[in-house]
């Protein structure tokens, strides 16, 4: 059984571009065939309670009666309550593990994100916060069972697999993950006060935000992932600069040629961010830069700074377990959300590097419910 420990999140993630059609008359043989193929866990009436980590005041709590849990979920955000709300309604009594610790507090990378604005049905936006509450209180509503919990162990070599939180261990026939990828920071010393506010881990969420459009915007970061980002921001910036710290791009040929090629992306090379500067208002404003080559420190004007330095993915638990690619998402098989292990499924940025948005998060979280 792996050993380490991990908050657990999902984020706002695209699944593979693939095409899935399911009709609502599919959808229903699809529920008789799941509910006919399994007895479901029997429980006392109390036991059915819905109830958050908060209700729960005893450590190492086994499963009710020792049973075996139809489908266990590990992580919340747009993927993980959305396989919950889904598995719920199909009367599945889904166990989810929301994380506690390592992420903050359930709800992924949204709890972070200020204005949502291009999820469907929200025309004046809404708040990730306010998002991932609704989530969380529908699957509540449709049965789902919550544990404001890190997960600390899973053993999934054989099946029932085995889920260890800092407070109880289950068994279930079935787990999705949806554990997510965390972006990766540069730790500034005002890095905290300008997230959301100034700094961005998405280029696509954000780029055409009122705060950034017709602005001055900065991404920091040399390989694909940057310059996809730049150029992505030059539809809506009035310029984009490319802080790069090493003298030259690590990105594809192609990516590097788009970049230099266009007129409102400057690169700058050998240039370390140091810091976000603000104004009288304490809004962002500028951008402490180093050179690397002479030390000598300078203001980029920027109304926004984008991380295009990549994420890492929550897997750490699944290593030797699961096939993970060589960065380390898992891998699932073509069109599918199936891992390498028969009854392992996952939903999310987990299983994304490319896109990571909380819509198609929400979606693979979804399919993962139907065929899991």
């Amino acid at each position: 059984m792996a050993t380490a420990k991990i908050g657990l999140f999902g984020v706002a993630t695209l699944p593979p571009t693939h095409n899935h059609r399911i009709t609502t008359a599919s959808s229903h043989r699809r529920f008789i065939f799941i509910n006919s193929r399994r007895s479901l866990r029997t429980r006392s009436s109390s036991s059915l309670t819905l109830r958050a980590s908060s209700d729960t005041s005893s450590s190492s709590v086994a499963s009710p009666g020792n049973a075996v849990e139809n489908v266990v979920i590990i992580g919340s955000g747009p993927a993980g309550y959305t396989a919950a709300i889904y598995a719920a309604r199909a009367n599945l009594k889904p166990v989810v593990f929301e994380g506690y610790q390592m992420g903050g507090v359930p709800g992924g990378q949204l709890m972070t994100t200020t204005e949502v604005e291009n999820f469907p049905g929200f025309p004046d936006g809404i708040t990730g916060p306010g998002l991932m509450d609704r989530m969380r209180r529908q699957a509540e509503r449709w049965g789902a069972e919550l544990h404001h919990e890190d997960v600390e162990a899973i053993d999934v070599k054989s099946s029932p697999f085995t889920v260890q939180s800092s407070e109880r261990k289950v068994k279930s026939h079935t787990v999705i993950i949806a554990t997510g990828a965390t972006a990766k920071r540069l730790r500034l010393p005002r890095e905290d006060e300008f997230w959301s506010r100034g700094i961005s881990a998405c280029a696509i969420c954000d780029g055409a935000s009122p705060l950034f459009k017709g602005q001055i915007l900065a991404v920091v970061g040399g390989g694909d992932t940057a310059t996809e980002e730049a150029l992505y921001l030059t539809k809506y910036a009035r310029h984009v600069h490319l802080l790069v710290r090493r003298d030259q791009l690590r990105a594809s040929k192609a990516m590097q040629d788009r970049v230099y090629d266009n007129p409102n992306v400057t690169v700058h090379f050998n240039t370390e961010t140091v810091d976000i500067v603000s104004n009288t208002k304490g809004q962002m404003s500028g951008i402490l830069v180093r050179k690397l080559d002479s030390g000598e420190e300078s203001v980029l004007e920027a109304k926004g700074l984008f991380y295009g330095i990549g994420h890492s993915p929550n897997t750490q638990l699944l290593k030797g377990q699961v096939e993970l690619d060589q960065s380390g998402y898992l891998l699932v098989k073509e069109g599918t959300a199936k891992t390498s292990v028969k009854g392992v499924f996952a939903a999310g940025d987990v299983q994304d590097h490319e896109w990571r948005q909380a819509v198609t998060a929400a979606g693979s979280g979804m399919y993962c419910s139907f065929i899991s």
